[in-house]
């Protein structure tokens, strides 16, 4: 037991020996009581650390392609650019380096990485990214624990749930995987262990339920709101209005599409739950007015005529391919509407 018991002495008295603690002492003492301060700082540190009160951490700066992501890390790794990231860039070169560490866990026979990231997937990217833009200083600082897969999530989870720069849908479909991944599908159980209420746990699984082509519709995963699952929920309950919205879905899809091929503009979020939310919306039959028909000598329809108030007469040509008898049907209508005829 001396024996631990002098290491830690050693350690906490270490700045002793240190030469910029050195030519401090050696400075004029204006101030005697600084000296008491010192060691009362450093008696409370060895306190704290001989009766486990302080809790140690493994810091440590690497090269951040000696990590990869955990592979349910809550955060799209391939979504992270320059734009999501800019404020990390920014703070990482004004303070010359990374300040606060990345959550890992050591990984064990695997020849391309030591570590792999619980929580910093942003973190990681930036120091790769200013890295390989001409700050090869730039080195990734990680905090090294032992935590089992379930203790991983919910750490990642309790980091990133108040940040705006991680979607809703990322956040659902997270969750969708870890009920039954680590709670065997108790919604209840799972809401207990991440302290929160089970109807908004709830509203995240529905959001991550929500069918393929309506994610499909969406140009940017980021834009998909646990709101806009709440909206849709009763409509795709009912088979008719479900249809409906799987239909313009899949036509926002399409624009999207080419959107991206230059040809229009994409949608926005907002512009898609509203277009999804209006396709459910039962239209109004088109009145069609009562019309004249007018018929070949066969008894072919080729000219139907509707009189539409203030809006004169309307001729629908059933079948053009006899020109001369649909010619003649048209001058027989308009003479019939009191036209001329000619």
């Amino acid at each position: 037991m001396a024996g631990r018991h002098d290491a830690v002495f050693n350690d906490v008295l270490s700045g002793l020996d240190d030469p910029a603690a050195v030519a401090q002492e050696s400075r004029p003492r204006q101030a005697p009581e600084r000296a008491g301060g010192r060691f009362l700082n450093r008696s409370n540190a060895l306190s704290e650390r001989l009766s486990g009160d302080l809790v140690e951490k493994t810091l440590l700066w690497v090269d951040p392609d000696r990590c990869r992501l955990w592979a349910r890390h809550n955060r799209r790794y391939e979504l992270l650019n320059e734009m999501r990231c800019a404020d990390l860039i920014e703070g990482f070169k004004a303070q010359g380096q990374q300040e606060f560490p990345a959550v890992v866990r050591r990984l064990k026979d695997n020849p391309q990485h030591e570590y792999e990231v619980i929580c910093g997937g942003r973190r990681h990217w930036t120091v790769t990214w200013l890295r390989a833009h001409n700050y090869r200083q730039f080195r990734f600082l990680i905090e090294v624990r032992d935590l089992s897969d379930e203790e991983a999530f919910r750490l990642s989870d309790v980091e990133n749930r108040d940040r705006a720069d991680i979607s809703d849908y990322e956040r659902a479909v997270d969750y969708a995987d870890a009920v039954g991944r680590y709670y065997d599908g108790r919604q209840k159980d799972m809401a207990a262990r991440l302290e929160v209420s089970e109807t908004w746990l709830s509203r995240y699984l529905g959001l991550a339920k929500l069918p393929k082509p309506v994610i499909e519709a969406y140009a940017d995963i980021t834009d998909i709101k646990e709101l806009h699952a709440r909206d849709l929920k009763p409509l795709l309950s009912r088979p008719d209005t479900k249809a409906a919205i799987i239909e313009e879905a899949k036509a926002i899809a399409r624009e999207q599409r080419a959107a991206v091929d230059g040809q229009g503009a994409s949608l926005d979020g907002s512009a898609v739950i509203a277009r999804l939310k209006a396709a459910a919306k039962p239209r109004k039959p088109v009145r069609r007015l009562r019309g004249v028909e007018y018929k070949s000598a066969s008894g072919t329809v080729l000219v139907t005529a509707r009189k539409q108030k203030g809006r004169g007469l309307t001729l629908e040509i059933a079948d053009p391919r006899d020109a001369e008898a649909v010619l003649e049907a048209c001058r027989k209508a308009l003479v019939d509407h009191g036209g001329q005829g000619t």
